[in-house]
Parts: structure tokens; sequence; C-alpha cells
């Protein structure tokens, strides 16, 4: 299998043969890892950087009265471990959620990528920056919205994040995360997830299979979220010319 970093920045851009070779180059090293492994810990001096290569992947903070919120959750084709660029410790831990594959490698490739590559650098910046403004909509949700509609919200997120891999329609998801891993996410308790979970059920929008989740109607779903899908579409106008 080729770069899943490439499959996923191609979603928006055409790359070239030499942009493909240049990824290539950062997952030619595995690593395999269970089910709540832990990547990176809170303040760690980690040093690498990771692509994601499947599985599924969080990262959380530890709040002063020992609750935990997860910031983000991590899909096949992700770059982890951006965030601690800017700083000489992480900001947060990375935990494994399912079974996962990802391939480590230095800042020193991604420097090398971003100074012989620089279309390469910027579409990764932009993606970047996507997903910062995703991350901004869903804070907002949960500081503003119902229960319901950040359960709903949160789950249009993940649909539409693993879309772009999928290269297709995508309305049934297999999903690794407990109730709890839900509510950390969105400031919620598990029982308050799985009353809103039933709800979302009982009033069509969504089909619950163990955990397996299937959009009904996906529309109304998103209505009710106020969800904007910020993963779909980016404008690559401004980027410079590949080399």
């Amino acid at each position: 299998m080729g770069s899943c970093l490439a499959e996923r920045l191609s979603h928006y851009l055409d790359l070239t043969d030499n942009e493909h070779a240049a990824l290539d180059e950062i997952e030619v090293q595995e690593r395999e890892c269970k089910r709540g492994t832990i990547i990176r810990r809170e303040q760690d001096r980690g040093r690498e950087l990771f692509v994601l290569r499947s599985g599924w992947l969080q990262s959380h903070v530890v709040l002063g009265d020992g609750s935990r919120q997860i910031m983000r959750f991590f899909f096949p084709g992700d770059i982890i471990g951006l965030s601690s660029l800017a700083l000489d410790h992480s900001p947060e831990t990375i935990v494994t959620v399912s079974d996962a594959t990802i391939a480590p490698f230095n800042r020193q490739k991604l420097c090398d990528i971003f100074e012989s590559h620089p279309r390469l650098a910027a579409l990764i910046f932009t993606v970047t920056m996507a997903e910062r403004v995703a991350m901004a909509d869903r804070l907002a949700s949960i500081g503003r919205t119902s229960a319901r509609a950040r359960v709903a919200s949160i789950l249009c997120e993940i649909f539409a994040r693993n879309r772009v891999m999928l290269k297709g329609e995508l309305s049934e998801l297999q999903l690794p995360l407990t109730q709890e891993d839900l509510g950390d996410a969105t400031g919620l308790t598990a029982v308050h997830v799985n009353r809103m979970m039933r709800g979302l059920v009982d009033d069509g929008l969504i089909a619950r299979s163990g955990n397996k989740v299937g959009l009904i109607d996906e529309g109304r779903l998103a209505a009710e979220a106020n969800f904007i899908d910020r993963y779909a579409k980016i404008d690559t106008s401004w980027l410079p010319p590949a080399r």
C-alpha cells in the first residue's frame, strides 16, 4: 500500500509522481499498536511525528478535576503530533482506540518535504487550518448547543472525515468508540450520550446495531447539529506550482 497521507491529500489535489515519492518516504517504517496503546503522553518531549495508516486514535488532556477532554479523533491518512512542532513537549496524550498501524518519522523528513516540495507544504498547512476551524466549530458546539446537537455534530464530523479517505458515499461505520469516548469529546456523561443516541434512533436520523452506526437522514442530522463539513473541500487556488 502506498502513502496514506498522499491518498488523503489527493482528495484535494492531484499530486505529481515526485510528490507521491516524497510522501512515500515518510511512511517506510510501520509500528503495530494494540487498542489502548499510549503513543505519547502529555508533557512528553517527543520528537517523532506519525502518519496513521490504519485504525483510529484519539488525543486528550486531563483537566484539573481529573476528568478527560478528548480534543480530536485521528483517522487513516492523518498526521499525528503536528502540535508538538511549536512546543518542546506534547500538549496532549495520544492513545489508540482500536488496533492501529502508525508510521513514525522525524521532523527532518518533514523539513525536507517543506524545502523540496513547497506545494505539498502549503497543502498540508491548508488542511491543518481546515482541521483547526472544525475544532473551533466543535468547541462552539460544546459551549452553546444542546446535548443532542453535540452528539449529532460529532457523528457528522466522524462520517465527513472518513469520507475523505473512502472517496465516496459513506452511510455506515463501525465505531470503535465507547459512549464514554463520545462523552469526553462532547462534554457529556456516557449515560447522557446513550440517551441522545437513542433519541436520534427513535426519530429516524440514525440506526444502531452494536458499535455500527448508520445514517438514515443525514440532512436532518446535520441541520440539528448546525454542522458544516470543513473536510469535503478546501481552497487550493493559492497554492504554488509543483516543482
